[in-house]
């Protein structure tokens, strides 16, 4: 799965901003606009035992150029929240659920 970092038209949002992958599936976030953004998993609305800092980018850490990509395989069943740390005020934020 591909998401977006920010729409073509300058949006601060994720493209798409709900979406399901299956288990091990890989998920590719790419800067596309309105950067820099970061992709980090809210602890409070992730499957229970997991670990948000090992599938997120530290709130530091930003994607500054167009293109750059992160990538993270989600594989425990469940729904997962998300934000952008910068732009998370802005209501950057999406939701994956891992069938």
């Amino acid at each position: 799965a591909e998401v977006l970092l920010g729409s073509s038209d300058g949006g601060l949002v994720f493209e798409p901003s709900t979406f399901s992958v299956a288990s091990g599936e890989k998920i590719v976030f790419k800067n596309n606009a309105g950067f820099p953004h970061n992709v980090v998993f809210d602890e409070d609305e992730i499957p229970a035992g997991v670990d948000a800092s090992k599938i997120s980018m530290s709130e530091e850490d930003l994607l500054n150029a167009p293109g750059e990509t992160y990538a993270v395989t989600l594989t425990e069943k469940g729904t997962y929240s998300f934000y952008c740390a910068p732009h998370q005020g802005a209501g950057m934020v999406g939701k994956v659920t891992v069938n």
